[in-house]
């Protein structure tokens, strides 16, 4: 291939992956959920531009230029771009596979996925800091000028690329087996320990790195770049092996053995049900992170809040922080509720009111589940940091009143989630899902925060105790509610669950 051959092809796959997206089933579903990002953007742009403003004021009366200081502390903001890099940038892998068909040279397709990820508008994000910060500590400088603030904009673009491609590579192995994300966050701790903490080497290499760039040294530019090149050989070797994998479904599957679970049996319909849900999340990988994402939320605020002081005395934070210990796992399981029944939804559809019985699992399952924060909550009321009455009362209010809420997806989901490979971008949220999970988020928090201003936290236990009591009495009714919704609405959901498989 000619370079101009090259050119036009990398072109001609930028446009088609943009006609892709938009002609996608769920693009029209997705627009709210674009007008919310794009909001959310927009705040955390003027947030990140406050602190470019703010930082040359406040570091200006210490011992280092304010430039440097921000310079050696990179790391941090490696630390934070690779984490938010998750709900923002995916692998090429599950993009490339209908390209192989094409007569294109293998390496090329794979080049022009890795350029357009280097290339990507995230790498640019954080300019939003840089630009103003290096405006008024750089470009203003008595020393420095305008062309040495475009040398390190440039650094800081290159490094942000070396993240970018860092992220893949991790993530690519990541998306094989979930425990490989223990692999980058122990590089992660060990620099920030040994490097910044104990001591001084990895701030001093950043530092000299990003200096050399502010005076267009052209060695500081080769490292970045030789790493660009190193990070960007080794993911175009990875992802050549996993989108074969994808295709050729080489990977090995182990066999799983059969449970009877004889003693659901007893249940009926129901019983049927719950052997379902509990094999869905034991076999099936999407299902299982969701089920798995949602328990390590769940440890994480139990363990934030019983271990550290951070939120000791902040009655909001408090607040937030016992409810969603209960609500966290229903929550992010049931979002996508019916979504991966869409795989076989028509086969429900052929019994009747078997969609009443497997709504009628699904509360009974999640319900059950609520013993695993239970346990984690042992941990604060043993550090007084929780009564028993507040966390009963939480736990009743989850099952009686939040989860009869999120429950309401089921008449509005309407997309497939498949069962074994990664949810993409266009499986994106609907409105729907959007305002019940930010309901769900923030009125439960906003109720027991008045409730233990008005009263105390016995009281506010009691109240939402007796509150979500009433809801689990009253599950046959609400659940038969639902139900008789999304019959009306079967034609329309079907339709959208075949489209989108």
């Amino acid at each position: 291939m000619t370079f101009k051959e090259k050119v036009f092809l990398y072109k001609l796959l930028n446009r088609n992956r943009t006609l892709a997206e938009k002609r996608h089933p769920m693009f029209d579903k997705n627009k709210a959920m674009k007008i919310f990002t794009f909001i959310f953007i927009g705040f955390w742009a003027c947030y990140l531009m406050f602190f470019g403003f703010l930082f040359p004021n406040v570091l200006k009366d210490e011992s280092e230029e304010a430039y440097d200081i921000i310079n050696g502390g990179f790391l941090v903001f490696f630390i934070i771009d690779f984490l938010t890099r998750f709900g923002l940038q995916e692998t090429p892998a599950q993009i490339i596979k209908p390209y192989k068909l094409l007569p294109i040279p293998e390496n090329y397709l794979h080049s022009v996925f890795l350029i357009r990820i280097g290339l990507g508008g995230y790498n640019l994000f954080w300019f939003f800091f840089f630009v103003p910060f290096g405006l008024l500590s750089i470009a203003l400088a008595p020393f420095y000028n305008f062309l040495n603030l475009v040398g390190y904009l440039l650094g800081v673009w290159l490094m942000f690329v070396v993240s970018g491609y860092w992220y893949l590579f991790w993530r690519t192995l990541i998306n094989h087996h979930t425990l490989y994300i223990l692999c980058p966050l122990g590089v992660y701790a060990a620099l920030l320990f040994f490097g910044m903490i104990d001591g001084q080497w990895c701030y001093d290499a950043l530092q000299w790195l990003l200096r050399g760039c502010i005076t267009w040294n052209p060695i500081n530019f080769g490292i970045i770049v030789i790493a660009v090149l190193i990070m960007f050989y080794i993911n175009r070797i990875f992802q050549k092996k996993f989108v074969y994998m994808e295709i050729a479904k080489v990977e090995k599957i182990k066999k799983v053995k059969s449970r009877e679970m004889a003693y659901l049996n007893k249940f009926g319909d129901v019983g049927e049900y719950l052997k379902l849900e509990i094999k869905s999340i034991l076999r099936n990988k999407v299902v299982k992170k969701q089920f798995t994402s949602g328990l390590i939320c769940t440890l994480m605020l139990c363990s934030l809040f019983a271990f550290t002081d951070a939120y000791d005395g902040q009655e909001f934070m408090r607040s937030f922080i016992c409810v969603y210990c209960f609500a966290c796992l229903g929550v992010i399981t049931l979002t996508s509720v019916m979504g991966p029944e869409g795989n076989y939804i028509d086969g429900l559809m052929s019994r009747k009111e078997s969609v009443l019985s497997l709504l009628k699992a699904k509360y009974y399952f999640i319900c059950i589940m609520m013993i695993i924060p239970i346990c984690f909550c042992v941990m604060p009321i043993l550090q007084n940091k929780m009564t028993v009455m507040e966390a009963l009362g939480c736990m009743l209010f989850s099952a009686g009143c939040i989860f009869p809420f999120v429950f309401q997806l089921a008449v509005y989901n309407s997309t497939t989630i498949n069962l074994n490979e990664k949810m993409t971008k266009g499986t994106s949220n609907s409105k729907a899902q959007i305002l019940v999970s930010l309901a769900a988020l923030f009125v439960p928090m906003a109720i027991m925060y008045v409730l233990t201003i008005a009263f105390n936290t016995f009281y506010a236990g009691m109240i939402m105790s007796i509150l979500g009591t009433i809801g689990v009495v009253l599950h046959p009714m609400w659940l038969k509610n639902i139900y008789s919704r999304f019959m009306k609405r079967r034609y329309e959901n079907m339709a959208g669950f075949r489209a989108t498989r």
